[in-house]
């Protein structure tokens, strides 16, 4: 998720939220319940923790310069498997987490469940943002009884496919988007053309690893992934669930996956030396090609649509830890980072498609292209998208579930280290068993 932004604001929205930051500066003097416990009258400064590329390089500096009273200390908490236990000791133990943190959709409903280390945003003034935002996304960061919002949302994840056309081209496939989109109306179909493009000895692999499937299938074609709505543990009866299994792994057994493990340092060099031709790519994912393939694989990308139909893979969310002692400003951070320029800024910076309502119809996100990828339309190809997706129930655990028991196992499999049957077994076993424990 990452992306550029240089604009300037108008002299009275400056302003206006100058005057706010002002305020909050004021509050700041004495320490009160939501506020800050600055007491020298100086800037306010807050911690802001993130994983991934998320685009806030630009949009910190826009909201500094426009809260003069405000300082932004930005951590970058590495992926998402490094942050989540990292931060759940920290909520646990009451210290140690910063004023502003990034949770993915899969941590969020943890958060949801066990909501007491979180500020409840309505307390700060959140009811009357309702609006800014797409509806599934305002809604899902609610506790089960409505009574707490627990996060504001960063961006959502339509989806897309990205390809290498230089690959395409060796291996005598059309190479523009609009064609390539015509290849895989269902994912049997793009199994097919893996299969074809394999007989052209490209050197390449066709698609990354076989779990890259589970995410895209599973979101087109459930309700649900390893919980029912109920948070009973369905992992093992979902059928979305064993036929993303069955095609991921019936990838591999035909040579057409690199059986590399996502995440990892050889997987990041892989983007770098072209080792797979395909990968299943919501809006942020063009910030993770673009930051690992770097100027090599420049105009070497490209989008077209995803197999199958519709589909919602990622989405990130920002909350505010109870223990923070600057709830106040911390809030005007998350208001400004979710909000229209905020999030312009980070769909220039690094893809991800932004959450609020006002980015998405502004011309810098609903007519952009993106040059690294061939000049790709990603305004039309991502932002239309967003306003039908459906995004599907996760459950408490997903995150924690799909990282480290079944993502893991299926690797196995995939990897010859275990039989097609005894890797989903394993992966079912140690799902389940996290999930109930």
């Amino acid at each position: 998720m990452s992306f550029t932004s240089r604009r300037m604001r108008s002299v009275a929205a400056a302003a206006l939220t100058v005057g706010l930051a002002l305020g909050i500066g004021a509050c700041s003097a004495k320490k009160n319940e939501g506020g800050s416990d600055n007491s020298t009258g100086g800037p306010v400064t807050i911690s802001l923790s993130y994983f991934g590329t998320p685009g806030f390089t630009q949009a910190v500096k826009d909201f500094e310069a426009a809260n003069p009273n405000i300082k932004v200390d930005v951590k970058n908490e590495g992926q998402t498997k490094d942050f989540v236990p990292k931060l759940a000791q920290q909520i646990s133990a009451g210290s140690g987490a910063s004023d502003v943190v990034m949770l993915e959709e899969g941590m969020l409903l943890q958060y949801l469940k066990d909501n007491k280390g979180f500020a409840n945003l309505l307390d700060l003034g959140a009811s009357s943002l309702e609006s800014e935002y797409l509806s599934f996304k305002w809604k899902n960061a609610f506790t089960a009884d409505g009574k707490k919002l627990v996060g504001l949302g960063t961006d959502v994840g339509p989806l897309a496919m990205c390809y290498r056309t230089d690959l395409f081209q060796k291996a005598g496939l059309p190479t523009a988007r609009d064609e390539v989109s015509k290849l895989w109306p269902t994912w049997e179909d793009y199994i097919k053309q893996g299969e074809t493009f394999k007989s052209k000895n490209t050197g390449a692999a066709w698609i990354d690893s076989a779990t890259s499937i589970m995410q895209p299938y599973i979101m087109q074609n459930a309700d649900t992934w390893f919980y029912d709505k109920s948070d009973k543990y369905v992992g093992d009866t979902n059928p979305a669930v064993k036929k993303a299994y069955d095609l991921g792994i019936d990838m591999a057994s035909k040579g057409l996956t690199a059986k590399l493990a996502r995440w990892q340092a050889d997987w990041d060099a892989a983007f770098k030396n072209a080792a797979f031709a395909t990968v299943p790519c919501p809006p942020w994912y063009t910030g993770v090609i673009k930051e690992r393939a770097g100027d090599a694989g420049k105009n070497k990308w490209d989008i077209a649509t995803i197999p199958g139909k519709g589909g919602n893979w990622g989405g990130s969310y920002l909350a505010i830890p109870e223990q923070s002692k600057n709830k106040k400003a911390a809030f005007e951070l998350i208001k400004f980072l979710t909000g229209k320029q905020g999030g312009i800024d980070a769909f220039k910076e690094a893809g991800p498609l932004p959450s609020s309502v006002s980015a998405l119809a502004d011309p810098a996100v609903a007519d952009a292209t993106n040059d690294y990828f061939n000049n790709a339309p990603v305004g039309k190809i991502y932002a239309g998208a967003a306003k039908d997706l459906k995004p599907i129930y996760l459950g408490p655990k997903h995150q924690a579930l799909w990282e480290n028991a079944f993502e893991p196992a299926m690797q196995a499999a995939e990897q010859g280290k275990l039989s097609p049957q005894a890797g989903w077994d394993k992966a079912i076993k140690d799902s389940k068993a996290l999930a109930e424990g």
